[in-house]
């Protein structure tokens, strides 16, 4: 990295610095200012210069001389995971789900609160009050957080289009829950932050070109392109369950065609028993998922053809059964595409949503950074 401030921006270059820095540390061992020197490009002054800034803001803490040291030990710095707080809001169609962490993602507190799925918005909102006041308390300070919603949602925060939640539709979240915490709020689709999950600690960490795929009782599909998300020009990207030829609209339908056929009432557990009499070997209900796996192609297939990803994931609700979905689903892909990716399931289940909010909320504090604010 170059020292050169380009036509004096020192305060740039100080934070170019900062970040190379701060990249070094994440997540991985304590260095000495010689060791992130050499990391970094930096000169040793630069780097001191940088690391006791850091240090002031709260970003570093110094490690302890190991016990036993001979002479005066270098100091070690690490990335403080502790210095602040995050929080995810996963805000579904049966649930709101909150995750604090700390500034790795490390969950510390979480709360839950079941929501009917055909609560209007008053309900939903204090629902997401009740569940967001038990996850901070006593948690410490939230520097920033990231919110997930189902449907469309802009820039602002503001749900423009929600056709499975009640009265969803124009709810401004990001001021909703700007009343409840500090520090800044950003909104998201939920099946874009599923896939951003993914890729930060999921099973498509390794992997630069992702499609995710949402399966449960909607459908959805979040974009992991060239390692990052991709929103599109008005952040629609991945609706392609909109198009009714895609078949995403009709798929459930054949698993509540079996379960109205064999008798069963709730349909939240009743799609599990879908999956578990298929697993057992009952023809019907094979025939039922394999029908639902064959309209969950149609749309998969054509993003496959568009992006050529490295991998496909399975998320989501019937992710828990995804050992009787994923080779129809296979099949279905060497049908229709030319190259089949691997097919993988998350391993997140309920709270990879959440997770993915978690990641939104850090990509805000980590902007705090090349910004030059204080978090």
């Amino acid at each position: 990295m170059s020292e050169e401030p380009a036509g004096g921006d020192l305060s740039r270059l100080r934070q170019l610095n900062a970040t190379a820095v701060l990249r070094e540390l994440r997540g991985g061992q304590p260095l000495t200012l010689t060791e992130l020197s050499k990391r970094t490009g930096l000169s040793r002054a630069s780097t001191e210069d940088v690391a006791r800034d850091l240090l002031g803001r709260g970003w570093l803490a110094e490690v302890a001389p190991a016990s036993g040291s001979v002479g005066r030990p270098a100091r070690r710095y690490r990335f403080n995971a502790g210095a602040g707080r995050l929080l995810g809001i996963d805000v579904g169609g049966h649930k709101v789900l909150a995750l604090v962490t700390d500034l790795d993602g490390e969950v510390l507190h979480q709360a839950r609160v079941d929501v009917p799925a055909d609560a209007g918005r008053r309900e939903r909102l204090a629902a997401v009050d009740r569940c967001v006041d038990k996850a901070v308390a006593g948690a410490g300070e939230i520097w920033a957080t990231g919110v997930a919603s189902t449907g469309l949602v802009d820039g602002s925060g503001k749900v423009m289009l929600s056709d499975s939640l009640p009265e969803w539709t124009g709810v401004d979240l990001a001021a909703h829950v700007r009343r409840l915490v500090a520090g800044p709020v950003r909104v998201e689709n939920d099946c874009k932050l599923a896939a951003l999950a993914e890729t930060w600690r999921g099973v498509a960490r390794y992997a630069k070109d992702v499609v995710f795929l949402l399966a449960g009782l909607r459908t959805g599909a979040g974009l992991i392109i060239d390692g990052k998300l991709h929103r599109g020009f008005a952040n629609w990207s991945g609706e392609i369950g909109a198009l009714p030829a895609a078949g995403w609209l009709q798929a459930p339908t054949h698993l509540e065609t079996w379960l109205s056929s064999s008798q069963v009432g709730d349909s939240g557990d009743g799609f599990e028993r879908v999956f578990v009499a298929a697993r057992g070997g009952d023809e019907s209900a094979q025939g039922a998922v394999e029908a639902y796996v064959r309209d969950l192609a149609v749309g998969a297939s054509a993003l496959v053809l568009t992006l050529d990803p490295q991998l496909v994931v399975i998320g989501g609700g019937f992710s828990r059964s995804a050992d009787v979905m994923v080779e129809p689903l296979r099949r279905e892909l060497d049908r229709w595409c030319l190259r089949t990716p691997e097919i993988r399931v998350s391993a997140f289940a309920d709270e990879g949503v959440a997770l993915g909010a978690v990641r939104l909320a850090l990509d805000e504090v980590d902007a705090t950074i090349t910004s030059g604010l204080r978090p």
